[in-house]
């Protein structure tokens, strides 16, 4: 649409990762319910903002929130003053060109969560997560206020009553193999070390664990599903403990990662690693997203799951497990 002063106002898809958006230019782009982009990182930072550059446009970013997802991550860095820009919600209840007999109704059917998150613009939990939010922000707030150990990793493996044990969850056709090696003191657990590679030669990834056990001497726990029994034996000078992932041990892993997180006892910085072509993969956001009946991917919170497993207390659980959907 062409107005008489020039101006020209398109539409245009964010399909395929924007591939409609390349070769055009904007002063100002609005992307509508960016929440619901499967991959918002790639499709802003690589693509939107480029087509902004040489004529220093202007991004807004409107959408419904859905759940504590990338959106809700950018909105609490411009709010926290970690990233520059003017963020504001409000209460489709305020907004006199929506019916308010309409509107009433809806909220007389709503649950609580749907009325916070599509009525009042709130970030809720979508109520299948895995991990609370407000569980992984705790995380990540005490990792950031100083959790010891939090000296340097040489100076650690020389810390009194600290221990280190570290899970690998194997790769899976198109999933990633995943290292998370854990500082333990006084029964809390802090994130040291984290290694994320999508590899199909064993021999690299037997390799990587045996310097991984150099670096941080301790217990290995092994995903030992399928041709993970193979990779342990190529292990055994470390004496690994096997997990194989089935229904029931994979919620049991998960629930124990949980409870882990209500109790305040494990802690991690914002790990972000390249994961091809212009793609980052972040933890907060794999952890964020894992649900309890869609976590198949979560090679991350696996291998963490695998790493805190020999701390979990036989009989203590105060969490019943709850079984995926396979």
């Amino acid at each position: 649409m062409t107005f008489g002063n020039g101006v020209t106002v398109e539409s245009r898809s964010t399909q395929n990762r924007g591939e409609y958006l390349l070769g055009n230019d904007y002063d100002l782009f609005i992307y509508d319910e960016v929440a619901f982009e499967k991959d918002p990182e790639y499709v802003v930072e690589e693509i939107i903002q480029m087509r902004l550059a040489d004529r220093e446009g202007r991004l807004d970013l409107v959408s419904t929130p859905n759940g504590k997802n990338w959106f809700y991550k950018r909105v609490r860095e411009i709010l926290t003053g970690k990233r520059p820009g003017y963020a504001q919600s409000g209460d489709s209840r305020e907004n006199k060109y929506i019916s308010q007999d309409f509107l009433e109704e809806r909220v007389r059917y709503f649950t609580e969560r749907r009325l916070k998150q599509n009525i009042m613009g709130q970030f809720v939990d979508s109520g299948g997560e895995i991990l609370k939010g407000a569980y992984i922000d705790a995380a990540m707030n005490n990792n950031q206020r100083g959790f010891s150990p939090t000296a340097s990793d040489s100076d650690m493996i020389g810390m009194k009553n600290t221990m280190f044990l570290s899970g690998w969850d194997l790769a899976r056709k198109r999933t990633a193999t995943v290292g998370v090696t854990v500082a333990v003191s006084e029964g809390k657990a802090q994130i040291v070390a984290l290694e994320r590679f999508r590899m199909f030669d064993w021999e690299v990834v037997i390799n990587k664990i045996k310097q991984r056990q150099i670096e941080y001497p301790g217990q290995l726990i092994v995903d030992a599903t399928g041709l993970g029994d193979v990779i342990a034996e190529q292990l055994r000078e470390f004496n690994p403990l096997c997990v194989v992932f089935t229904a029931a041990t994979k919620s049991e892993l998960l629930t124990n990662v949980e409870l882990f997180h209500a109790q305040g006892r494990i802690f991690y910085e914002r790990w972000e690693l390249p994961d091809g072509p212009g793609r980052i993969w972040s933890l907060e956001d794999e952890l964020r997203s894992a649900r309890w009946d869609d976590n198949n991917e979560c090679d991350a919170l696996m291998a963490l799951a695998l790493a805190l497993w020999p701390l979990r207390r036989c009989g203590q659980t105060i969490m019943e497990p709850r079984v995926e959907m396979l």
